[in-house]
């Protein structure tokens, strides 16, 4: 809602979701991401030239790319966590950081259980304790300990296949996010993409 951007900007109840249409069980047309045409344009420099350009530097502190299993849905070895937790392990395993360094989560929801594996992999909670993690959604709140999905994610600020979460985190590090910019100067964003087969993750720090 807080997102001008956004492409579904109206306050979905429960009863709007129980309401949508199967998609394909238990997924129902609000648990999956909307269409949009878009784009994002990332900009990779050396630190020290980085440093005269119009915007902030802001630094890749590690990336997650590492995958153990078949390009498959149908060879998951856990089809629940999906290709999560091999980049994410690998993501903590290149940084001193920690979990509870990150200030801000803009983890993909092309699906709506994406966001949930994404939360255990990372280690924000216990594996299969996410749904408990977000209920209520004061923690996952603007407000909350660890602000999620900012911009409104996939499901309500459009497909960018995980550019768009890369996009929100450095306008949250840069402190431009406007009505949902999240309060207390955040340092430390975490971003995801994908989540079935193939996932990978980025750990970006303001310098």
């Amino acid at each position: 809602m807080r997102n001008p951007n956004a492409i579904f900007r109206t306050p979905l109840t429960m009863e709007d979701y129980l309401a949508a249409r199967w998609i394909s069980t238990p997924l129902r047309l609000f648990d999956c991401d909307v269409p949009c045409d878009g784009a994002t344009a990332v900009v990779l420099s050396r630190r020290e030239r980085a440093a005269d350009l119009r915007n902030p530097p802001i630094r890749i502190e590690a990336v997650g790319s590492a995958l153990r299993d078949r390009n498959s849905w149908a060879q998951l070895e856990n089809l629940a966590t999906q290709a999560t937790p091999s980049p994410a392990a690998m993501l903590w395993n290149r940084t001193d950081l920690t979990p509870s360094d990150v200030d801000v989560a803009e983890l993909y929801d092309g699906f709506s259980f994406h966001t949930l594996t994404w939360l255990e992999s990372f280690g924000f909670c216990e594996r299969y304790e996410a749904p408990a993690f977000v209920e209520g959604g004061s923690r996952i709140a603007l407000d909350g300990e660890l602000p999620i999905n900012t911009s409104g994610g996939q499901l309500s600020a459009g497909r960018l296949h995980g550019y768009g979460q890369v996009h929100e985190a450095c306008v949250q590090l840069w402190g431009r996010g406007g009505e949902r910019q999240v309060a207390g100067d955040p340092q430390v964003a975490v971003t995801s993409t994908a989540g079935g087969p193939l996932a990978g993750c980025v750990l970006l720090a303001r310098e």
